[in-house]
């Protein structure tokens, strides 16, 4: 097979007086191959593939010794737009990427900017939006972090690229969508194209990888056992456990006939649910079938179009929701970037602690005393989302909304940030609802599962 990218790394510093990411090693991609490259959280994965792709040097600064080639050229010399005309990206975090108002325009924008012909356009917008199952005319900014995922997917398809470079595609998708996603870049390799990801749920993706590549201090190496490497890294992880308590328990939240809309989109169309103190709570189903909105509705984010909401957490049940709620209520986004905002790793995990000691005593149980002078938008997404659980387990909230959190983390780290939480909840006795997709843990965090289906709750 001809080698579609070829990596002659050296050396890759971000700074002359930062710490080496990358050491010697030679790495290749093929044509007609679905190459997967793992690695624990922080190791330099989204660092090779901003090499590849051009983002370093030329929108991100680091200092690299070795060679890249594409297709037997090398780009050193290259400018982003010849680079991007034959390598497509999907980032870590889709939303950075999507700057149009409507799913028709974000795919459209790519297409536009390489020339195509207006019918070649229309026809390509099309073909992606049934491929990636979503509709033209949606809003962007009112989908689902699994249905922006799709989007961005959408985008980087209709390119017609011959590389496509994915860094966690999985991480906010369904299982559904997750096995959809695979099958099509299955599909796309064996029509000629050369397909790399970087994913840490190995137990969905390894069976559909011809190649897997592992980095680890520094250095890239092919996988020789590929089932070997899937049992040593997907365990499922089991469950904490049941609630000591067998009392029956107050009412934590009570929700009674919960709507919302989105321009014409109903996202939900009736919810009433009551969760017990103490309650570990699943929220389940499709993307875009409007977990994360009920999620902010509860948290008192966003505003029900209909319904009401009983909480019996604190005496502030009447007032807007202010710094004594937000003391109540922790809250974990599914986008860590939009809550780090301190200086430094350490003055985010102090600014809401009620005690400084115990606080640091969950830096070091999630890993993160090494980093504690380090901006937080300088970490790793999986460094980042165990800073902003870290961060908001420190408040010591009644209650915890939990929004994809093990996104980014191998299984060492996953397995590590469930034992906290669960930790954690036991110590402090709080209500927890969590968001995710990732099958390794699901049940490791909860009691009961609810599940969403068609703007109601299908089963609990």
């Amino acid at each position: 097979m001809k080698n579609a990218v070829l990596v002659k790394c050296r050396s890759f510093h971000y700074s002359s007086e930062g710490e080496e990411v990358l050491k010697k090693f030679d790495f290749n991609l093929e044509y007609g191959k679905v190459a997967l490259l793992s690695g624990v959280s922080g190791c330099g994965k989204s660092t090779l593939l901003s090499l590849i792709n051009g983002i370093i040097p030329r929108v991100t600064p680091g200092l690299f010794d070795g060679e890249i080639l594409i297709d037997g050229e090398n780009i050193k010399s290259k400018s982003m737009s010849q680079i991007s005309r034959k390598v497509g990206s999907v980032l870590q975090n889709a939303e950075s990427q999507i700057i149009n108002q409507t799913v028709e325009d974000e795919i459209a924008f790519g297409c536009e900017n390489f020339g195509f012909e207006p019918h070649f356009i229309s026809s390509q917008i099309d073909k992606s939006c049934s491929l990636m199952q979503i509709q033209k005319e949606w809003k962007t900014r009112t989908l689902s972090g699994g249905q922006k995922q799709r989007v961005v997917t959408a985008s980087t398809l209709a390119m017609n690229g011959d590389i496509l470079i994915f860094d966690e595609p999985l991480a906010n998708l369904d299982g559904e969508g997750a096995v959809i996603l695979l099958k099509l870049l299955q599909g796309l390799a064996a029509k000629g194209k050369a397909v790399l990801l970087v994913e840490h749920r190995l137990d969905v993706a390894l069976p559909y990888a011809d190649i897997v590549w592992n980095l680890k201090d520094g250095r890239v190496e092919k996988v020789r056992n590929k089932n070997e490497f899937l049992k040593s890294q997907s365990d499922v992880i089991q469950s904490g456990g049941k609630p000591e308590v067998t009392v029956p328990r107050d009412t934590a939240l009570l929700l009674t006939g919960i709507k919302k809309k989105f321009g014409s989109r109903e996202i939900l169309r009736g919810i009433d649910l009551e969760i017990k103190k103490g309650e570990r709570i699943l929220l389940t189903g499709e993307n875009g079938c409007g977990k994360s909105t009920l999620m902010s509705i509860i948290a008192r984010l966003l505003k029900a179009d209909e319904g009401k909401i009983s909480q019996y957490l604190n005496l502030d049940l009447n007032r807007r929701a202010g710094k004594k709620w937000f003391k109540t209520c922790g809250v974990v986004f599914q986008n860590p970037n939009y809550q780090l905002f301190a200086g430094s790793v350490r003055d985010e995990i102090l600014f809401g602690a009620e005690n400084k000691d115990y606080a640091l005593c969950l830096a070091d149980w999630f890993e993160l005393t090494p980093l504690l002078d380090r901006h937080p938008h300088s970490l790793s997404e999986g460094q980042k989302r165990r800073l902003t659980v870290c961060s908001i387990l420190a408040q010591k909230p009644k209650l915890l909304l939990l929004d994809e959190p093990t996104v980014g983390q191998d299984y060492h780290n996953l397995r590590n940030m469930i034992e906290i939480i669960n930790h954690v909840h036991k110590e402090m006795q709080n209500t927890m609802i969590t968001i995710t997709h990732d099958i390794r843990c699901k049940k490791a965090l909860c009691d009961r599962e609810i599940k969403i289906e068609g703007g109601i709750i299908e089963k609990s």
